[in-house]
């Protein structure tokens, strides 16, 4: 792979890492410091009706899922960008085929080629 494609997929990484790094510290910001009371905007001294209570459950529930499928693609990404260090970026993992400059410009964090990707998800339960 050329010097200059590396350094493309480099920053796309970087950046794509960067806003994930936002969003998690967003989603710590408005949900995970914040107790209930204080995300439902009640400061009343009443309790919380149970319909509210699963509401505000769910909501940050579903904040919480996000924040860790979003940290599972930020250390996906730290790890692509350590293979990029370690000279091992842009080789398939199982094959040890070289990955198709198309694929890594679409998933610039992948591990494997079009074919090995295909085969693992087949073998993945559902």
């Amino acid at each position: 792979m050329e010097k200059e494609e590396l350094a493309k997929l480099k920053l796309q990484l970087t950046e794509q890492r960067d806003r994930i790094i936002s969003g998690l510290n967003h989603i710590e910001r408005d949900t995970l410091n914040k107790s209930q009371r204080d995300a439902a905007g009640d400061l009343s001294g009443y309790s919380f009706h149970m319909a509210d209570q699963a509401t505000d459950n769910f909501d940050t529930e579903f904040s919480l899922d996000i924040a860790s499928n979003e940290q599972n693609l930020l250390n996906e990404i730290d790890e692509a960008l350590k293979r990029m260090e370690d000279g091992a970026f842009g080789s398939c993992e199982q094959c040890k085929k070289p990955i198709a400059l198309k694929r890594l410009k679409a998933v610039p964090y992948t591990r494997y080629c079009l074919k090995c990707q295909a085969e693992a998800e087949k073998k993945r339960p559902r």
